[in-house]
């Protein structure tokens, strides 16, 4: 396969009901470059222009973006504008099975990706829903690929149904959700079992190639799983029930979203509040 370019443009905009005094905030909206996507380039553009800004790289490897406007304003928007070429091609299901890979996990450095973390508690329900996917001895490929499977079928995709202060409870109670939902139960479930997972945030191309259908969150960021396998990770999609492949763009990997937002902040003010925000995505793939 040809290595795929993309670029990327992710506006979010905020309006207050007053003047704001001082914006504080943090941006992952800057993809990765890594084993699949060779080169991500970008930049972030916060307006009103900030009194600071600057980049690092987070103890996860991502790449992630501090701003702080201390001019009184009514109005933010910030915009990134990024350029990522794709050459990711989902590998052949590994076959090794899952249990010998969790008791391996012991002795390896992977195993940080095992315990739960601050939006992912281990809750028997998670338990018990991951059990059937996981009889003893069956291809670490096959189980993780038939957990999506099922996450698929069992849970209504939703638009608005869900926030992301939702939880596991939330979701397994309500039956309905959005792909960060679904990432958040594909790691939980993961890890109930003992195997490690992270959940990833990223892209996917808004506009399929002719012929292919267009996949369910591919208007706004999305979010999937990447298990260890032994040999390395796998990534699959619950939402759309499928596997990684170049239609999608990774923007960060984290322990669950608290990780990895977007965008989060801290404001400033006598008594502003959001009065209104938008979001706009775009993943186009460059023609030639």
């Amino acid at each position: 396969m040809s290595p795929i370019t993309y670029t990327i443009t992710h506006r979010t905009r905020y309006w207050y009901d007053a003047d704001v005094r001082t914006s504080f905030g943090r941006a992952h909206l800057l993809p990765v470059a890594e084993p699949g996507q060779p080169q991500a380039d970008g930049e972030v553009v916060v307006d009103p222009a900030p009194d600071e800004q600057r980049d690092h790289v987070d103890a996860f490897g991502n790449r992630s973006t501090y701003f702080a406007v201390r001019a009184p304003h009514r109005e933010l928007t910030v915009l990134a504008r990024s350029t990522v070429v794709v050459d990711r091609v989902p590998p052949p299901l590994p076959d090794r099975p899952w249990d010998e890979v969790r008791d391996e996990l012991r002795t390896r450095p992977e195993r940080t990706w095992v315990l739960p973390s601050p939006r992912l508690p281990a809750l028997p329900r998670v338990a018990e829903y991951a059990a059937p996917s996981f009889p003893p001895g069956r291809p670490i490929g096959e189980a993780v690929a038939d957990l999506c499977s099922r996450i698929h079928a069992d849970f209504r995709y939703a638009s608005g149904a869900t926030s992301v202060a939702s939880t596991l409870t939330d979701l397994l109670t309500g039956g309905e959700g959005v792909c960060q939902d679904f990432a958040h139960l594909a790691v939980a479930a993961l890890r109930s079992v003992g195997l490690a997972a992270r959940y990833v945030s990223g892209y996917l191309e808004t506009s399929p190639p002719p012929g292919m259908p267009k996949l369910r969150g591919a208007d706004a960021s999305h979010a999937w799983v990447s298990a260890w396998t032994g040999a390395g990770w796998l990534d699959a999609d619950p939402t759309n029930d499928a596997p990684v492949g170049p239609s999608y763009v990774v923007l960060a990997r984290g322990r669950d979203y608290s990780d990895v937002p977007p965008l989060r902040g801290v404001l400033f003010s006598d008594r502003a509040t959001v009065s209104r925000m938008a979001v706009e995505v775009d993943v186009d793939r460059n023609s030639g």
